[in-house]
């Protein structure tokens, strides 16, 4: 790999920028070129792509694409499929895409499909109620051991067992384990423990409680009410657990829930649509490593991203699902993209000289239009959104669902066309005060418009679209992580601070601030005087 900023292409897309793409105006463009919407729009597995609305023309993808040749992209990305070890910093290989494989075509298809039939085995059997006597499963966990799964059973709720209720505990606060044992029965409640090294302070500190709860309500049998996905299976059987659910070094965790940490999808949707899940993301991945640069949707968002982070300075992103089923969906990309791309030195540990990752938030609509998309049409800031629509519902409410599409439309449509403030005088604003300046009104009620969006169209919420959607934003994420010269699949930010919390653990027991600065001192003080 080339490092983006090092190359040619770099240089002449900031020539382009500055002479073209910096004033490119949406609605000028559309008006140009009635063809704009099939130009810069297109089919991937399950997923239909409008890109017309963003701040690019034909030669912005194409300085971007020659931008990704010059990189050695195709390269990095077939290195990945290969198994070659490009997580640098750890040594290993990265292949969550071997997860999904059909049996047989992955790189390590024994062990993947050993443990998956082994988890698909024990899901139908916690599914058959009758037999097994659980109505309730919690998911312990943390970070990507709780925010796939916690957002793949909602989304799927349409396929989940109506005999079995799932909960997701993941904070250490115990504001969020305690609300949840209490509506729950112990003899009917089953308990998976989901962490990788079985050492994860907060999934343990839950697991833990959970153990104390259960014995404290007359449970007996841990070995068959608390299972674990882990790969210590010494630790697990310490705890009191017999039956554990291995997975890999080469999985990080917010590409874990295709593997054993999937558990608690599985036993909501089923074997069936649990392999559909993955046959869905199996699809992507053949689109990503098959397509053509200009035609692979995982490229083009990729490189989109880098186009708005890197040159139009644009640091955050918003999603906006509409869809309630993905409500968890911008908190699960958040891990994804920031804990993947949210990195100051590339590969070589060179200070980079460009921004990574932006920030990436939101909530499903219509919520977030009557919460933060004031900002997005009329703050100061320019910020891109994201649109997944799903076309048709899993419910027989129509009206309802053509409300939700009208105004998920209606929204990337007003992002990009505005309204003028001479539009805006010649309107009635009965809320308006009548002693106002009718231009400064006007002024109040324009939008300047020209604000991009990207539209994702599902035709379906199912098992297999939501695996393309999420292995679609895996792979983007891979891309413009591979241009900017990092490593996305290592995750050393996050261990600081727990390593303080442990050095601050006995303190809080003992109040010893000797050695601590000003501000942990103080406040360490006033909690435990």
């Amino acid at each position: 790999m080339i490092r983006c900023d090092r190359t040619a292409a770099w240089a002449a897309l900031q020539g382009h920028y500055q002479a073209h793409g910096r004033d490119l105006d949406l609605r000028e463009a559309f008006a140009r070129d009635p063809g704009r919407f099939a130009a810069f729009s297109q089919e991937a597995p399950e997923i239909f792509a409008d890109l017309s609305k963003n701040l690019i023309d034909t030669a912005t993808e194409h300085f971007l694409l020659d931008l990704a040749r010059e990189c050695g992209l195709e390269a990095r990305r077939d290195a990945m499929f290969a198994g070659q070890p490009i997580n640098t910093t750890e040594g290993r290989a990265v292949l969550h895409s071997a997860l999904r494989a059909p049996r047989g075509a992955g790189l390590v298809s024994d062990e993947v499909h050993d443990v998956l039939d082994r988890v698909l085995a024990l899901a139908e059997q916690v599914r058959d109620t009758a037999s097994s006597g659980f109505t309730d499963v919690v998911n312990i966990g943390i970070g990507g051991s709780d925010l796939g799964p916690a957002m793949v059973v909602p989304a799927l709720d349409a396929f989940a067992h109506r005999g079995l209720r799932l909960h997701f505990v993941s904070n250490v606060d115990g504001h969020d384990i305690v609300p949840v044992l209490r509506g729950l029965d112990a003899r009917r409640t089953l308990f998976i423990v989901a962490s990788k090294t079985f050492t994860t302070q907060e999934t343990l500190a839950n697991a833990q409680v959970a153990r104390a709860w259960f014995l404290q309500q007359g449970g007996t049998d841990i070995a068959r009410h608390f299972v674990a996905a882990t790969t210590n299976v010494t630790a697990a059987a310490a705890f009191g657990i017999t039956q554990t659910f291995g997975f890999w070094d080469w999985v990080g965790g917010r590409y874990s829930l295709w593997c054993a940490i999937g558990l608690p999808i599985a036993i909501a949707i089923g074997a069936d649509n649990f392999r559909a899940l993955l046959a869905g993301a199996n699809a992507m991945d053949q689109h990503f490593a098959q397509a053509p640069l200009a035609q692979n949707l995982p490229v083009r968002l990729g490189l989109l991203d880098l186009w708005y982070r890197n040159f139009h300075g644009f640091s955050s992103r918003s999603v906006a699902p509409y869809h309630q089923g993905l409500r968890r969906l911008p908190a699960y990309l958040q891990q994804l993209e920031m804990e993947s791309n949210g990195k100051r030195v590339d590969v070589d540990g060179a200070l980079l000289p460009f921004g990574t990752s932006p920030v990436v938030w939101g909530e499903p609509g219509t919520n977030g239009q009557h919460a933060y998309f004031q900002m997005l049409h009329q703050g100061t800031d320019v910020i891109p959104v994201e649109f997944i629509l799903v076309k048709t519902p899993a419910h027989a409410e129509a009206d309802l669902h053509r409300k939700l599409l009208a105004n998920g439309l209606a929204q990337s449509q007003a992002l990009m066309l505005g309204k003028t403030a001479a539009v805006a005088r010649g309107e009635k604003a009965p809320t308006a005060s009548p002693m106002l300046d009718p231009d400064v009104l006007a002024a109040h009620r324009s939008f300047p418009g020209n604000r991009p969006s990207t539209t994702l169209l599902l035709d379906t919420l199912t098992p297999r679209s939501l695996g393309a959607l999420i292995a679609l934003y895996e792979h983007r994420v891979f891309v413009s992580g591979a241009l900017w010269g990092i490593n996305s699949f290592d995750q050393w930010g996050v261990e600081l601070g727990k390593a303080l919390a442990g050095e601050l653990l006995p303190r809080l027991g003992s109040g010893d601030v000797v050695g601590l600065d000003g501000s942990t001192a103080g406040l360490l003080q006033r909690l435990t005087r």
